[in-house]
């Protein structure tokens, strides 16, 4: 073989170990593979449920009057007293007793139906409801403190990273949407 065949050939292998050298060299990462996570603190926001709640309860009620003026009470009353007062005296103090008794039997009559109607009363039971809020909690998020190398960062994230959060070419490999920041 000839010298310039060799060098040529020396020369074309040398260029290939060193471009297999450099495009190895690059995709190699040399950097922390995670970062250390120092502090978790949950994000959380209240709910508020509004519920209805019913209750059944005992109500009174006052029966319907059917006599409201106690008529019934009244002539029963004055009907009753004047047979009394016509059993006292004699002569025309008889007719005065009657007359006397039948009135105050009346006025009693009418006191007694008026306090029965008054004590007359049914009891049904009914359902009352309410609404009631009902307040809960529901973590929405984390902010994660960390650590990357010597650089210490706060990042927020949809989930508890853990001891350790991965990295990638020097950034940290996150959810959709959510980018480190350092401080």
């Amino acid at each position: 073989m000839n010298r310039s065949m060799m060098l040529g050939i020396g020369l074309g292998a040398l260029s290939v170990t060193a471009g297999g050298a450099v495009a190895t060299y690059s995709l190699v990462d040399f950097g922390p593979k995670y970062a250390d996570v120092l502090e978790v603190q949950p994000l959380k926001e209240s709910i508020r449920t509004p519920r209805e709640v019913c209750e059944d309860v005992a109500v009174s009620h006052r029966a319907p009057v059917k006599d409201q003026h106690q008529i019934a009470g009244t002539v029963i009353g004055a009907l009753a007293g004047g047979l009394l007062g016509n059993q006292i005296g004699a002569g025309s103090g008889r007719k005065i007793a009657t007359v006397a008794g039948a009135a105050a039997g009346g006025y009693a009559g009418n006191k007694v139906q008026k306090n029965m109607q008054a004590s007359d009363v049914y009891t049904t039971t009914e359902t009352r409801c309410k609404t009631v809020t009902d307040t809960s909690e529901k973590v929405v998020g984390y902010d994660v403190e960390y650590r990357l190398g010597e650089q210490i960062g706060r990042v927020r994230m949809d989930y508890e990273p853990g001891p350790r959060i991965p990295v990638k070419d020097g950034q940290l490999v996150l959810t959709a949407g959510h980018s480190a920041t350092g401080r």
